[in-house]
């Protein structure tokens, strides 16, 4: 499975790598929400490889990566499944792959409509946040979900609209991942 293809000009870089891994077929291809730093670069993906579910919040974005997104989705003729808080995507003896938000879909912040994952793989379990905050996360904790893991991806890349201490204090992780770009390339673009 796939979680999100980075921006834009990600996608020729995503894709590579990929392909460096004798990847060319992802079974689970995941748009975590409509931000073009998280589906930038799926449709460079969608048109390189088969691609079997592709999950996607129920939340659209007025804008031209969102609409090329759709554009390869349809062009593979494949179709997209909603997620929802508590639906599995696998659930067998040894993996379990669980979708843990969005709850609702009435949220202000496009961000709280985050696809967030958790991944149980024999002993070892990780949590993927997308750029879910404080609100999908208060969601996530009153539905009682099982939240202990062993990695954390953290929220919106550590800002503070995420990773509450609630939230932090159920996931009780012992290694958090943090996805940031360095301040050095983003001067280097401005």
């Amino acid at each position: 499975s796939l979680i999100d293809g980075g921006t834009r000009n990600s996608g020729a870089k995503v894709v590579k790598y990929l392909k460096e891994l004798n990847i060319d077929h992802i079974d689970y291809l995941i748009a975590t929400h409509p931000h073009e730093d998280h589906i930038g670069g799926l449709p460079d993906v969608i048109r390189n490889f088969d691609v079997g579910k592709v999950y996607m919040p129920d939340k659209t974005a007025n804008t031209l990566i969102f609409e090329e997104l759709l554009k390869a989705i349809k062009a593979k003729d494949l179709k997209i499944s909603i997620a929802k808080g508590g639906d599995a995507i696998i659930d067998e003896a040894n993996i379990k792959f669980l979708i843990l938000a969005p709850n609702r879909n009435d949220y202000e912040n496009t961000n709280d409509f985050s696809i967030v994952t958790k991944v149980n793989y024999g002993s070892t379990s990780l949590i993927i946040t997308g750029d879910a905050e404080k609100a999908s996360e208060m969601d996530i904790l009153k539905k009682g979900y099982d939240l202990k893991a062993d990695i954390l991806r953290v929220g919106h890349h550590g800002g503070r609209t995420s990773s509450t201490d609630e939230f932090l204090e159920a996931v009780k992780a012992d290694h958090f991942i943090i996805s940031v770009r360095s301040e050095e390339r983003r001067v280097g673009k401005e």
